[in-house]
């Protein structure tokens, strides 16, 4: 996929490691903690690491949602393949000063129309109490597919074709 995509109101660009500040920021927002998960990055350097160990990972992607007009960094959307699932998962995750305005829809969504050419099924995982990435998926066109455990964690898989058809 690109590593530069454009919509009407945002630039999505490949992460680097100079993106520590804003990874840092995202990382430790009240919502990646309580539905992500706490990844234990308090600080610049292990901001830089976790973005090295990202990069170092082929089948991970993951994109730095900037606003087009000030190109401050708002949120990310990821692309990846995860052990425990048969396809590619779509994530996002964003500061909280920007949910709600229609932006993770324009980025999750123009990162799944470019997906899908090349894997039609796409899946993405939350956990059932995460009801805002409930709804952005099913605005998405998802459907929810299964649950499963992995680890500690019980996710709610959706699909963007109906169990029925896979």
């Amino acid at each position: 996929m690109d590593a530069t995509i454009l919509t009407t109101r945002l630039l999505l660009g490949e992460i680097a490691e100079n993106d520590h500040a804003f990874i840092l920021e995202l990382l430790n927002t009240k919502g990646w903690l309580q539905f992500i998960g706490d990844r234990k990055v308090r600080t610049k350097e292990e901001a830089v690491q976790y973005i090295k160990k990202i990069l170092a990972i082929g089948t991970i992607k993951y994109w730095v949602v900037r606003l087009r007009d000030t190109k401050a960094a708002i949120g990310i959307v990821s692309f990846l393949k995860r052990d425990y699932l048969e396809h590619f998962d779509l994530g996002f995750a964003f500061l909280p000063q920007y949910e709600g305005k229609g932006y993770a829809f324009e980025a999750a969504g123009e990162v799944l129309k470019r997906a899908r050419e090349n894997h039609p099924i796409v899946l993405a995982t939350t956990i059932a109490e995460n009801k805002k990435s409930i709804a952005l998926l099913l605005k998405l066109g998802f459907v929810f597919k299964e649950q499963v455990v992995n680890g500690k964690d019980r996710l709610h898989v959706y699909t963007t074709q109906e169990t029925s058809k896979l």
